[in-house]
């Protein structure tokens, strides 16, 4: 389960943002989850609260903002958000796509703290 290794990454990088904080209380982390990124949202929030016992982050909450898969349309030249993963087709014009621009993320975007 790759999902305890991420969990653990990102309660670290949380954890030293704390610290240079003069130790703040982290309440909340919010990420960005890419629906391609090859997470288990809920494998991954369960590892979270794993990887937190005995941290600065034990007791905060993991908010996991889904990203939906977008991909380039090389007929009508624009990004377009497409209706499954399983098909990787321009929903306007049918044509198949080989470029994907959104929904691989993992980005830690922001930490909720106090001081």
């Amino acid at each position: 389960m790759h999902e305890l290794s991420i969990a653990m990454s990102i309660v670290e990088m949380a954890e030293e943002e704390a610290v240079a904080r003069g130790n703040a209380q982290v309440h909340a982390v919010l990420l960005r989850l890419g629906l391609l990124s090859g997470i288990v949202k809920e494998a991954l929030v369960s590892s979270y609260e794993m990887a937190c016992a005995g941290t600065l982050l034990g007791g905060s909450r993991l908010l996991i903002e889904d990203i939906p898969v977008e991909i380039f349309c090389p007929v009508c030249r624009c990004s377009r958000q497409i209706a499954s993963i399983q098909r990787l087709c321009c929903p306007e014009c049918g044509a198949l796509a080989s470029e994907v621009v959104k929904g691989r993320e993992l980005e830690l975007v922001a930490l909720e703290l106090s001081e």
